[in-house]
């Protein structure tokens, strides 16, 4: 592997980060600054202006820290999909702007297969049932055949979204995660539906079943405990029938739901029942960053891929849809 440094942009949705690390995987800088709300959910063109306001203090924060400037950067790598399209391309212009004015080579990346790839880079897994939990996604994957196959997913809204809209059904504003998460720990149960088909989930009902129980004058405390158990309890199902299924042993949780610690907790008790190693990310590094961003463009540029200044984004391009060169 050719030796590099690489600036990496990451920009889909709620966080704008850049980061500077090698291709050995030194992380020299990660820097971040998030969009959020008091009320509501992510509104896209709002999101979409908070990155291009900070986005030159980011880059310049992260080419400090790790004390290079723009000579010492070999490749520019950025977040060209999936996402939300103004954030894409709030994102894409920075990138394409920074490399026409530094004579730099440019790489687009996915941000959901940068997810994946990463998950090797910070934990000890090797060929992992991949669980890519963000807002957006809810996937269940493996690497066969230099594809990430999906073996189950949600058919309707990702497993942080969901949380999010719940979140936002019970005034808790947004990102609602870690409110839940605290707000379970005094909950108790109350019943919701359960609906997993096949190897796939949809979570939009129970989240509107859980918002009118909460109109109903039900606890937010027991709503929220009821929510978590009942949604990480059908992604576990669903990833314990992916072990079965392809006979791996390993399973590694990705993603910004990973820094839920019931989720890691039901996970890993699953998978030590079926004799199966569980990592998940470090809590750092579960959710949308820059440092993932860098490493895949790497991989992408030592395997022979540059992209054009003229390059665009692909704001639905899935997981499965892109070819896996470097492995």
């Amino acid at each position: 592997m050719k030796e590099l440094i690489c600036l990496g942009i990451e920009g889909t949705a709620h966080t704008f980060g850049a980061s500077i690390i090698t291709s050995k995987g030194d992380i020299l800088s990660d820097v971040r600054d998030m969009y959020t709300t008091k009320k509501g959910g992510i509104i896209p063109q709002d999101a979409a202006k908070h990155h291009k306001e900070i986005s030159n203090s980011v880059i310049e924060k992260s080419l400090k820290e790790a004390n290079k400037n723009f000579d010492d950067i070999n490749l520019i790598s950025f977040s060209r999909a999936p996402g939300l399209a103004p954030c894409l391309l709030a994102t894409k212009d920075v990138a394409i702007r920074l490399a026409k004015e530094h004579k730099k080579d440019l790489i687009g990346v996915n941000h959901a297969i940068a997810h994946l790839t990463s998950g090797l880079l910070f934990t000890e897994a090797k060929d992992p049932i991949y669980i890519y939990v963000s807002g957006a996604n809810t996937q269940i994957l493996a690497l066969i055949d230099k594809r990430f196959r999906i073996l189950g997913e949600t058919l309707d809204i990702g497993l942080g979204n969901a949380l999010d809209k719940f979140g936002r059904g019970i005034e808790l504003g947004f990102p609602a995660g870690p409110k839940i998460e605290e707000l379970a720990k005094d909950g108790e149960y109350v019943e919701l539906p359960y609906t997993v088909k096949g190897m796939d989930l949809t979570f939009s009902g129970i989240v509107t079943e859980a918002t009118n129980k909460f109109r109903k004058d039900y606890k937010k405390e027991d709503l929220c405990f009821s929510v978590q158990e009942t949604l990480f309890s059908m992604l576990t199902e669903v990833v314990e029938r992916a072990l079965a299924f392809t006979e791996k042993k390993e399973a590694l949780l990705i993603g910004g739901v990973a820094a839920n610690k019931r989720l890691v907790e039901m996970l890993n008790i699953m998978c030590k029942e079926r004799g199966a190693k569980f990592y998940n990310v470090p809590l750092r590094y579960s959710g949308d960053q820059a440092v993932m961003i860098a490493w895949q463009g790497i991989l992408e540029y030592n395997s022979g891929k540059k992209d054009s200044l003229n390059i665009d984004i692909d704001d639905s391009q899935r997981t499965d849809q892109v070819e896996v060169i470097w492995n």
